[in-house]
């Protein structure tokens, strides 16, 4: 049998450690895993790009790299956004196509869902109307990779594929609070707010709903794409719809596992987002109907536990 060789980018990253360690306790002897960095390769440069793949000569890409942040990070680089992702997700397209790459699972965003949409929203219904006004640069270049892996099938025969995951969190995340996602940047920011015996301040109303996937259950369901996933459509990766929760209630979590207990700010003249963005698993169930999410409260304290632990060398 032939040996797989699972090349990931964004392998440093807050997803491509979960499959780190996921695989760590998965290893089998048909697969040898890659993972990338931005010290490998710069994959904006197509030369770079074809380069580390002509080096590793991968069978299967699992791709993670993107140009990313949280809505204030994106807010008013649009263009930015769209431009380098475009660019990278076209340079690891083609390199997989030209380097015969056997199966590709790029990792999508609920940026790409409609803005004005019904919910929960499923694969369906991705390309639906324009993605949310705040972040279209960043959700049009996500949804390019959908058109790409269906133009690169219908062309070539490629097996290039998307999973599209909730908002996603836990260790080796960026807790940068102007360029995190909403969860590090609450953690940042409760830990200076007790370390400094000062104020918690939540940006927005803090109604807005949404679902969360704890890195370490995403990076499972990565290495179940890659090995069995055959579909070209893309896979919502999303916990359950009951388990959605309101980032006021995150807020309550992230401060209970700090044991904070000094005064909470809501500040409501910054915006929410959008106030739903509620995706259906329903494919995913169909697959996978006994996988077992971690539960919110508990991935929580283990992300503020490994970022107490590693404050000095977390990205923030």
């Amino acid at each position: 049998m032939q040996k797989k060789i699972i090349l990931v980018t964004g392998g440093s990253g807050l997803v491509g450690n979960g499959i780190q360690k996921v695989i760590n306790g998965d290893q089998r002897e048909d697969e040898e895993w890659i993972f990338l960095s931005s010290k490998d390769a710069n994959l904006l440069s197509k030369e770079e790009t074809f380069a580390v793949f002509e080096k590793y000569k991968p069978t299967h890409v699992i791709h993670l790299a993107a140009l990313v942040g949280g809505l204030y990070a994106i807010m008013g680089k649009n263009c930015d956004f769209f431009r380098k992702n475009m660019k990278m997700n076209d340079n690891i397209l083609e390199a997989s196509h030209k380097t015969k790459v056997k199966k590709l699972v790029s990792c999508l965003s609920s940026s790409i869902f409609p803005h004005k949409t019904s919910y929960p929203i499923d694969e369906t219904m991705v390309h639906d109307g324009p993605p949310h006004p705040s972040f279209f640069g960043y959700g049009y270049a996500k949804r390019m990779v959908d058109v790409l892996n269906k133009a690169y099938n219908e062309e070539y025969g490629c097996l290039f594929t998307s999973v599209l995951p909730c908002n996603i969190f836990g260790p080796h995340d960026n807790f940068n609070p102007l360029q995190s996602q909403v969860i590090p940047g609450l953690i940042s920011k409760a830990y200076e707010a007790k370390k400094n015996g000062t104020a918690f301040e939540i940006w927005g109303t803090g109604a807005a709903q949404r679902q969360f996937i704890y890195s370490l259950d995403l990076a499972k369901l990565f290495i179940w794409a890659v090995r069995s996933y055959q579909e070209i459509e893309p896979i919502i990766f999303a916990s359950d719809l009951e388990d959605e929760v309101s980032i006021k209630d995150v807020a309550m979590m992230i401060l209970e596992a700090f044991e904070f207990k000094g005064e909470v700010k809501f500040l409501t003249d910054k915006g929410d987002g959008p106030l739903k963005k509620t995706a259906s698993n329903a494919k995913l169930r169909k697959y996978l109907p006994q996988f077992q999410f971690t539960p919110n409260r508990e991935a929580l304290r283990e992300t503020v536990e490994w970022y107490v632990k590693n404050y000095d060398s977390a990205r923030k």
